[in-house]
């Protein structure tokens, strides 16, 4: 099957109110979709993320140009030039090159993958904590609430962003507020040094309903993190932003973090992602996807999961949740797969079983201004 065509798609949303976690303020959401054609009038989806001008530049010059008149079959060459050029891009080439396998053998995602091992995957719903309002403790319970009521028992907060004694205020509105109805992760985005993550042992030693905290101190200090691990009780979780398979390895062998966070656009492609599941699997370790940034990229998490064996006995059931983002993002409507509450079903028709919403396309795409 040769490639014909490939379409880009840099999409753009101003936020009317930032949001943000420790690293500071969001005040746009972006997304660059490419759909690869071929001759025989099949098609496929990718996604990545980065400064779009980047990207559309990148794409234009160079990965378009390279892939033209190629065959699909040769996925491995293409994927892994393009990742030398640009790895992100690299992902949103790979996602659509397995879109494209699979619907030319008529078969969904996970069929091409070896089949499904359920039907349905847990999320929960991730957020971005923090206003510029001072009532941002307020909005952030609104945001909760919201989601709870939708469905949604399993939920990510964050912390690192305000002093110690802010933020645990702000938790312990949430603890209150809806009690062991859900369940709590805490994400800090490296933000501590090792002896402040030890302030909030008190308060996780006071509740029983932590899913985990999530990346407290840099992820370059692999032996703090065993320390942690053995001195909290809470599980420690990380690794969004590891770049190749191999980067993992250092966390499973040291048994430094009790979940990984692989990402399907940070490891350059698909393969890699779903590699890097399966060595999780041969650790004995958990795995809960990292999927904020696009839906298209949350949708292969999925269906990667759903594929996946389980391990062992697991607090939420046959398999880990997959991140879902429960902020104010109308990219993320895009790809809509049907949910009910926080269980999301997983596709079954060719492909990743999912069109996507091309009058929203349009409305998004980015006008090529400057933004920030």
């Amino acid at each position: 099957m040769i490639i014909t065509a490939v379409e880009t798609y840099p999409l753009y949303y101003r936020l009317p109110v930032p949001y943000g976690d420790a690293n500071g303020y969001k005040r746009y959401r972006s997304l660059f979709l490419i759909r690869i054609q071929t001759a025989y009038g099949l098609s496929g989806w990718g996604e990545c993320s980065d400064w779009l001008p980047t990207l559309h530049i990148g794409f234009r010059d160079r990965i378009i140009p390279f892939l033209l008149g190629r065959t699909i079959l040769d996925r491995s060459l293409i994927e892994k030039t393009v990742a030398r050029w640009h790895r992100r891009a690299a992902a949103a080439v790979s996602m659509a090159l397995a879109d494209l396998a699979a619907k030319a053998a008529d078969i969904s995602l996970c069929e091409y993958w070896g089949g499904r091992q359920r039907a349905e995957i847990p999320l929960y719903a991730s957020f971005q904590s923090y206003r510029e309002a001072l009532d941002w403790q307020d909005s952030s319970l609104r945001d909760v609430e919201k989601q709870v009521i939708a469905g949604f028992n399993l939920i990510k907060v964050k912390i690192g962003g305000r002093s110690t004694a802010e933020d645990q205020q702000h938790i312990r509105m949430i603890q209150d507020y809806f009690g062991s109805n859900i369940r709590i992760a805490l994400d800090a985005n490296q933000s501590y040094l090792p002896h402040a993550v030890l302030e909030w042992k008190k308060m996780m030693d006071s509740y029983a309903n932590w899913m985990w905290l999530e990346e407290p101190v840099s992820l370059n200090q692999t032996e703090d993190y065993v320390r942690l691990r053995n001195t909290l009780a809470v599980p420690l979780s990380g690794g969004e932003n590891i770049r190749e398979t191999s980067g993992y390895l250092p966390w499973l062998t040291n048994r430094a973090l009790d979940y990984l966070h692989p990402d399907p656009v940070h490891l350059g492609s698909i393969e890699a992602y779903r590699n890097t599941l399966q060595l999780a699997r041969v650790f004995g370790m958990a795995v809960s996807p990292h999927s904020y940034d696009g839906p298209l990229s949350r949708i292969f998490a999925i269906m990667a999961q759903a594929c996946l064996p389980p391990c062992g006995k697991a607090d939420f059931g046959p398999i880990e949740p997959v991140e879902w983002d429960a902020m104010d993002n109308p990219l993320n409507d895009i790809f809509v797969l049907p949910r009910r509450g926080g269980l999301c079903q997983v596709p079954e028709k060719p492909g990743i079983g999912v069109e996507p919403d091309m009058d929203r396309i349009r409305f998004y795409t980015w006008d090529g201004a400057v933004y920030s």
